[in-house]
């Protein structure tokens, strides 16, 4: 029987460590250390490090948000070693795009230990299943908490090279721990931190909730000529998701939802997440978007070869289709989109992307499946 976190039994607030340098983990640790908590930064090469072991903080602006503190955030521990990273830590939020899971839970497996909690910001698509698959590949003998968030929580930008700025924090963020039972284990320790975090019945929910299919790949192709002609001088949620755009996303949420419902899953439609997630409201997509105050400023990619296409195509769209394949769901709009880009960019999304092998669940009813994720075994 795994023994209760340090952080939770002693009452001490647990030491985050945050894995990714990148606009999410730069927004994440800022806004963590100056919440009070001890953290540290591990990213996997040095250039990103370099500005901020120089000045040992972040510093985070966080204009029009009266709850967000803004300021020089201190880091405790910066380093490019993820033995470093775990021993001085006790929750681990991998904060990188979805391609660095694999890689992460290679390196993470010989040092993670029980009392570990391991949070997937987000899983995109099947996440906390192909990190744990890694883990025990890799000879990891630990049970540590692992789970997966459905989304993001923040809405931030790393701006310069030791500043984020966040323009929005979400209302609230599904989590759902691998097996499903331990969620509750997870969400004891997340809200010590953070009170947004909810709880989601369990990874398959949380992937089918991965809305980042509709906003990222699909609205980034749509306006990909504006894209290339502006070099990316337009919002791209406000300005990029127009009336037809948006009725194009709503006829492709329908086949994400449709996924759901063949795995006996509840998943909300966009418009209904964008309510939950910003307090934003409307009759349609278009409208619920256009209400969104968090999207106002966040600027479009300079070029369509970005993580909106190189992360959420692969890691995001290829598995929902092949999970539409085996689960025999129709698909044809999420793999219009996967052909598309793929055309775009001159790659094989396909064969790059995550397959039903990947997360360990190639062959298996619905069932099974649902057995695996809620009970952690067959």
């Amino acid at each position: 029987m795994r023994s209760p976190p340090v952080c939770v039994k002693s009452g001490v607030r647990p030491r985050f460590c945050i894995m990714g340098a990148g606009h999410g983990g730069m927004a994440m640790a800022a806004h963590l250390s100056l919440k009070g908590f001890p953290v540290t930064l591990y990213n996997r090469s040095e250039e990103r490090l370099a500005p901020v072991r120089e000045l040992r903080a972040i510093d985070l602006v966080s204009p029009g948000l009266d709850h967000v503190e803004s300021g020089s955030a201190r880091i405790d521990t910066i380093t490019t070693d993820p033995r470093e990273a775990l021993e001085n830590s006790d929750v681990i939020m991998i904060v990188v795009p979805a391609q660095g899971h694999a890689y992460l839970a290679e390196q993470c497996a010989p040092y993670l230990r029980d009392d570990h909690t391991v949070v997937l910001n987000p899983g995109r698509t099947g996440g906390a299943l192909e990190f744990r698959r890694i883990m025990r590949e890799y000879g990891c003998r630990a049970d540590p908490l692992l789970a997966e968030t459905q989304t993001f929580i923040y809405a931030s930008r790393a701006t310069q090279p030791a500043e984020a700025r966040i323009f929005a924090i979400k209302n609230h963020v599904p989590v759902a721990a691998l097996p499903a039972y331990r969620t509750s284990e997870v969400l004891k320790i997340l809200r010590i931190a953070y009170h947004q975090f909810v709880p989601a019945d369990n990874v398959l929910q949380t992937s089918l909730g991965n809305v980042a299919i509709l906003f990222h790949p699909a609205v980034l192709m749509m306006n990909a000529a504006r894209v290339e002609d502006t070099h990316g001088n337009f919002q791209y949620y406000l300005e990029g998701i127009t009336p037809s755009v948006a009725r194009a996303l709503e006829a492709m949420d329908t086949e994400r939802v449709a996924l759901g419902d063949a795995l006996g899953i509840s998943v909300r439609t966009a418009r209904q997440w964008l309510y939950l997630a910003y307090d934003a409201a409307g009759a349609d997509l278009h409208q619920a978007v256009q209400a969104n105050t968090g999207y106002k400023g966040i600027m479009a990619p300079v070029t369509p070869m970005h993580r909106y296409i190189l992360e959420d195509v692969p890691m995001s769209l290829v598995p929902m289709v092949s999970l539409g394949v085996q689960l025999g769901v129709r698909t044809p709009l999420m793999a219009a989109v996967v052909e598309t880009c793929s055309a775009m960019l001159g790659m094989d999304f396909w064969d790059e992307g995550r397959t039903m092998e990947d997360l360990g669940i190639a062959g298996l009813s619905v069932r099974e499946i649902r057995k695996l994720v809620i009970e952690g075994d067959l």
